[in-house]
């Protein structure tokens, strides 16, 4: 007998319920539940590892002693198709034309400039050779080598966009070029020779003027870090004369303001006060609030163009990884350009590229205790992550490296404390009342900022390539 020719009356029937339902008896249960959770909290390490120096003024004044080294900045361009043209301003940042303004004579300059292409493996400028024309770099890489003490070839740094080489030749006819520059890549440069300099500069009583001071503060005695020179005699005997000397200062030292963030939380009233049990409403709102604000914070500390340590980096202090991944030898170039380095700064990702690099040369990086956390770290200085720094589309990022505190000469972060209805150090959340629809408002503020107090207290590997190289 197959199944469908069973009898209706011989089918087996369900078994009657003989206890209350699980879904019935949830009804009449407690529930056990979790804080509101929050993807976007991190670990914040630079928040954590930053000492905090208090801005009393709402303004925090660096005053370092008088340099006489200017105009060291990226330089920038426009391209249309194919062609690349300098932004007439951009010339600014070297250092003969540092606070020239007249825009007509920097756009005559611009305007000067021919566009070079060149391949992988094109010699650019030979060591020895002379300069007659400064190079400003568009886009590509490029390699600067020159003869070492013991024979063979050694590397002395890579250029890279906005970079340029060869500006003494705009007033030194006897320059010469103190290393080979190699392509490493395709890329384009533009080139502004002393001639063309020299036709606008005869033509612009200003630029001759500018020139002429330029000219005068070279000739100001400096030490290597540009800072002027305090005279004093050693190794001398009997009576000879003494120097004298004072230690000059900046005029216009650079001031950094409080920057805020700031949020109004709204809560109905109704859910103030109904709806407290077992967790109160108002502070689980608070709570996570506060945590979007710190990450803001933390955001704005890297990639604020006022103040973030990325824009205030100073150009002597940023350097190239020499092959594109991070390696080793990069990190100690890195490392080496401060004393007293505390910590390393780097995406998530890039931390990953540098484990790779380190794998494949046979090296691992040691640990470092931090609060009972263990971190990765490399010659004894914690490389701490940081998802704020970005990754460009080409996949590449930055490492920052840096010291810190006020007696090491490094850098701070600012705040003011003993704010009214103060929550958090430096963070205050003020009543504000209740509208008309019954929605109570709390104001949510924090003012902070940060100083680089020495410019080698700060420095940046740029263009780290962090995607994997395919096997």
């Amino acid at each position: 007998m197959t199944v469908d020719s069973v009898p209706e009356a011989e089918t087996v029937r369900a078994a009657p319920q003989q206890s209350l339902s699980t879904a019935a008896a949830r009804n009449l249960a407690t529930t056990t539940k979790s804080v509101p959770q929050m993807q976007e909290i991190t670990s914040r390490w630079l928040l954590r590892m930053l000492p905090w120096v208090e801005a009393e003024g709402g303004a925090y004044r660096v005053n370092r002693r008088l340099r006489h080294t200017v105009g060291d900045g990226s330089i920038e361009f426009v391209q249309e198709g194919a062609t690349v043209r300098v932004i007439p301003r951009e010339l600014g940042e070297l250092a003969l034309l540092r606070g020239f303004e007249d825009t007509d004579v920097l756009t005559a300059l611009a305007d000067r400039c021919t566009q070079h292409d060149f391949a992988a493996g094109d010699v650019v400028a030979e060591r020895g050779s002379p300069v007659d024309r400064i190079h400003l770099i568009a886009h590509g890489r490029l390699n600067q080598t020159s003869e070492g003490k013991y024979g063979g070839e050694i590397t002395l740094g890579v250029l890279a966009d906005g970079d340029r080489f060869g500006e003494n030749a705009l007033l030194d006819p006897d320059a010469r070029h103190d290393s080979t520059v190699t392509a490493e890549t395709s890329g384009t440069l533009l080139t502004l020779s002393r001639a063309d300099f020299a036709a606008v500069q005869a033509s612009a009583p200003a630029l001759q003027a500018h020139v002429d001071t330029y000219s005068s503060r070279a000739r100001h005695r400096q030490n290597k870090h540009g800072e002027a020179e305090i005279a004093m005699s050693a190794g001398h005997v009997g009576e000879a004369d003494l120097p004298g000397t004072f230690v000059d200062y900046e005029l216009e030292p650079r001031e950094y303001e409080l920057s805020v963030a700031q949020t109004v939380l709204r809560i109905h009233s109704r859910v103030a006060d109904l709806y407290n049990g077992p967790m109160n409403q108002t502070e689980e709102q608070l709570r996570l609030t506060v945590e979007a604000l710190r990450e803001r914070q933390e955001h704005e500390l890297i990639n604020n163009r006022e103040f973030g340590l990325l824009h205030n980096a100073d150009f002597k202090q940023r350097i190239q990884p020499h092959s594109g991944p991070p390696t080793p030898d990069d990190m100690d170039n890195l490392l080496c350009r401060r004393r007293g380095t505390k910590m390393f700064l780097a995406h998530p990702r890039t931390i990953a590229a540098i484990g790779r690099g380190f794998n494949a040369c046979g090296l691992y990086p040691d640990h470092v205790d931090l609060g009972g956390q263990s971190v990765p770290a490399w010659r004894g200085v914690p490389i701490l992550p940081c998802n704020k720094i970005p990754i460009s589309k080409e996949q590449t990022s930055s490492i920052i490296a840096m010291r810190t505190g006020e007696k090491n000469q490094g850098v701070i972060g600012l705040r003011k404390t003993g704010l009214q209805d103060e929550y958090e150090p430096g963070l205050a959340v003020r009543y504000m009342g209740i509208n008309e629809q019954a929605i109570i408002s709390y104001l949510v503020t924090t003012y902070y900022s940060a100083a680089v107090l020495l410019p080698d207290a700060l420095g940046v590997m740029e263009n780290v390539q962090i995607a994997p190289r395919p096997h």
